[in-house]
């Protein structure tokens, strides 16, 4: 069988405040490129092959499921991209090797049977969404009686977030600028948790009625003015400000330059920086990124309102 994820754009975490009850909370969007594509067929072990960037990351996600399973299997890699660049490749590797067990060996697992075996969605479930639904999503994050403190995916146990907003995104560019650089991950995202949270209920009360009453209409009208002025207050504020400054004036200054050619932000943690607009001239991206001395693998792609394509 053959599984062709979404990478996606994480735009911003909603409540790391947590007083009402819940905490987390995510948005995001589905991307078409990059992806992660395999080829998967059964075998007696656990075999990986083909254009990995880091082969170790898909070999401990099989061998968990092969574990639990008692069952191997085999796995060409035919496109993937670097890990801890802010577009999600472990939660689409993850998911489309559980998805693979599960059709080979008629598992009966769902999509977040299988997220929350293999440990994802634990803080955010947009890249979760992505590979199932593809689009625009918003998730509800986790009740406090589930997950009690603010931690990063990676070292929260709590079950993946329920979907509460899912649509089609607009047919504009997106273009993303992926630094030379990895983001920040393992013990240095927990230490950007454990520094800037609880963040103040105001922000979180501003970036709630940004998200509802700004950011969502502007997807659903197609409305690129209000879609950028949201995206654009959306880096000034709650845990988006401190991903964001933890990078320094340079990314400060992309982001700023960058708004002259439409909405633009960081996604997740960073260090990759996306814009979206009606028609991107790349050219003039280029431009801007080499005034700001930032060396960047830079790609044009589009919404994939689809999700992870699978075929047997």
């Amino acid at each position: 069988m053959r599984i062709k994820t979404p990478s996606r754009i994480h735009i911003t975490l909603i409540d790391l405040n947590g007083s009402i009850g819940r905490i987390d909370g995510g948005v995001g969007l589905a991307l078409e490129s990059p992806f992660i594509e395999i080829l998967a067929r059964e075998n007696d072990r656990v075999l990986i092959r083909g254009k990995a960037e880091n082969i170790d990351r898909f070999y401990a996600i099989a061998n968990k499921f092969s574990k639990l399973t008692g069952r191997g299997i085999e796995i060409e890699v035919l496109s993937d991209y670097k890990p801890h660049i802010g577009l999600g490749s472990g939660t689409q590797i993850s998911l489309a090797i559980g998805k693979s067990f599960n059709d080979l060996y008629n598992l009966g697992l769902s999509i977040r049977d299988i997220a929350k075996i293999a440990g994802r969605g634990g803080t955010s479930g947009i890249g979760i969404s992505a590979f199932e639904f593809g689009g625009f999503i918003v998730d509800a994050g986790h009740s406090k009686k589930y997950k009690r403190s603010f931690l990063p995916s990676s070292f929260s146990k709590a079950p993946p977030p329920p979907l509460i907003a899912r649509y089609d995104f607009p047919e504009w560019d997106i273009c993303l600028i992926i630094p030379n650089k990895s983001g920040f991950y393992g013990n240095e995202e927990l230490n950007l948790f454990e520094r800037n949270t609880p963040l103040p209920i105001e922000e979180v009360r501003e970036l709630s009625h940004i998200i509802l009453m700004k950011l969502m209409p502007s997807v659903i009208e197609q409305d690129l003015d209000e879609f950028s002025q949201a995206i654009f207050r959306i880096q000034e504020i709650g845990f988006k400000r401190a991903e964001v400054e933890q990078y320094g004036e340079k990314m400060k200054n992309l982001l700023s330059s960058l708004s002259e050619v439409g909405a633009c932000g960081m996604s997740s943690t960073g260090p990759t920086v996306y814009v979206i607009s009606e028609k991107i001239k790349m050219s003039d991206v280029r431009s801007i990124v080499r005034e700001c001395d930032i060396r960047a693998e830079i790609l044009k792609t589009k919404a994939n309102n689809r999700g992870a394509e699978v075929e047997v």
